[in-house]
């Protein structure tokens, strides 16, 4: 089997405050239609977001499984922290001891960690 292309695809009640946070996040631009947002990166896979009016978040790290979630690594934690929170992201866990990464939601409540080396 050859994969000629892959896209990570969230559900979201909101594709409209989904897909632009990821646009933000991501420096993209979003294709918008009318039950399906891609989110475009120049050089990198696209991001979509697909309508789910029942879409449940999950409940991280107990409850419901996060169902999936992205790891981002940066290279300067304080500013990229300070960033997704004015984005509307939700600060899920922060990192203790050795850990080297912060666990956040999205607004639909897809958890998505920053890491940092």
């Amino acid at each position: 089997m050859k994969i000629t292309a892959q896209t990570v695809v969230f559900d979201a009640a909101d594709l409209e405050a989904e897909s632009s946070f990821w646009a933000k996040m991501l420096g993209g631009q979003v294709r918008a239609e009318p039950d399906w947002h891609t989110v475009l990166v120049a050089g990198a896979a696209p991001v979509a977001v697909q309508r789910a009016p029942d879409h449940q978040p999950p409940q991280w790290p107990q409850g419901r499984p996060q169902q999936i979630h992205l790891d981002l690594d940066v290279e300067d934690i304080a500013s990229a922290h300070t960033e997704v929170i004015e984005l509307g992201a939700e600060v899920l866990q922060m990192a203790t001891g050795t850990q080297r990464f912060n666990v956040y939601a999205d607004p639909a409540g897809h958890p998505f960690c920053l890491c940092w080396h």
